[in-house]
């Protein structure tokens, strides 16, 4: 791996007033422009089952989609997967009880790949303006996930 990736957690923590400052200023169109690359080059370097912090730290929302997909999934009614594997939380989302992630394997594997809910799909949100749209998760993010922290450097180092 790249340089950039040594200690990248701590250069991240180091990082984390200019992320915030360049989220702030940056020019939305030239950010949209290049993540597709920044984030398809990020993930030719980092492979997600290396790490899995996402799935051992926090939880994704579970929509009503999400639930009503995966406990047919599983064989099981909506309530009783909710009751065994849900809590909600202060913003009213329901989120995994515990973690790790009760469907993460030993292997860093996801039980439920397949029909994992659309914010596990769509993380860590380096190919979409969520990036922009709402800093606070992106800095949050850059903070545990290397995918995160290699799009923010490589951004900055581009758009000024």
């Amino acid at each position: 791996m790249e340089d950039l990736m040594i200690n990248w957690e701590k250069k991240s923590a180091e990082h984390q007033k200019k992320y915030g400052q360049f989220l702030k200023k940056a020019d939305k169109n030239k950010v949209l422009k290049v993540l597709p690359d920044l984030h398809e080059k990020a993930f030719e370097q980092i492979n997600c089952l290396d790490c899995a912090n996402c799935c051992k730290n926090y939880s994704p929302r579970f929509k009503q989609p999400d639930i009503k997909r995966i406990s047919k999934y599983l064989g099981m009614k909506e309530t009783a997967f909710i009751n065994q594997y849900l809590n909600l939380d202060s913003d009213g989302d329901y989120v995994v009880k515990s973690t790790p992630c009760p469907f993460l394997g030993q292997d860093n594997l996801c039980s439920i790949y397949d029909e994992r809910p659309s914010d596990c799909a769509r993380f860590p949100y380096t190919d979409e303006d969520v990036l922009l749209k709402r800093p606070l998760i992106t800095l949050k993010n850059s903070s545990f996930c290397p995918a995160v922290y290699h799009v923010m450097e490589n951004l900055m180092a581009i758009v000024k």
